[in-house]
């Protein structure tokens, strides 16, 4: 089953939201990462100043809805704004199907990161529509064979 989650993105107080939420909501994190848990992309590690920043956490809300949330960090820092500090989510159940959603949205408008295969394992794209919406497609094979 396709999902569509909100994304949120902090400028270095992600964790502190993300306990609140779970204050809030109940739950447990399943995954939490930090910037210096990345693996050096290029023979770059990301900067030490950045290394305890939320790189990504989730909670789960229901059964099918996840609040997702991260720090800025790197190379999007310089575009946060409160306000624009969200993007929709879409976890599909094929490559196929990831891959058609990300070719119609992002037509017309700026793929800031095209679809490819990651180091936690997804197959996984951003960009903004032609209406200003920030969008992030997600394809987790391990997760569909659960």
């Amino acid at each position: 089953m396709t999902t569509v989650n909100v994304y949120l993105t902090f400028n270095g107080n992600c964790e502190q939201a993300f306990n609140f939420y779970k204050s809030v909501f109940g739950g447990d994190f399943p995954y939490i990462g930090r910037y210096k848990d990345m693996p050096p992309d290029g023979g770059k590690k990301p900067d030490p100043k950045e290394g305890d920043r939320i790189m990504h956490v989730s909670l789960p809300i229901s059964k099918e809805t996840m609040l997702m949330g991260s720090d800025t960090g790197g190379e999007w820092a310089a575009n946060y704004s409160q306000g624009n500090n969200f993007s929709i989510s879409i976890n599909t159940d094929s490559k196929e199907q990831a891959d058609k959603l990300f070719s119609g949205l992002s037509s017309g408008g700026k793929v800031t990161m095209p679809m490819n295969k990651t180091f936690w394992g997804d197959y996984f794209g951003m960009f903004t529509d032609k209406f200003g919406i920030n969008w992030m497609v997600s394809f987790n094979e391990a997760q569909q064979k659960k």
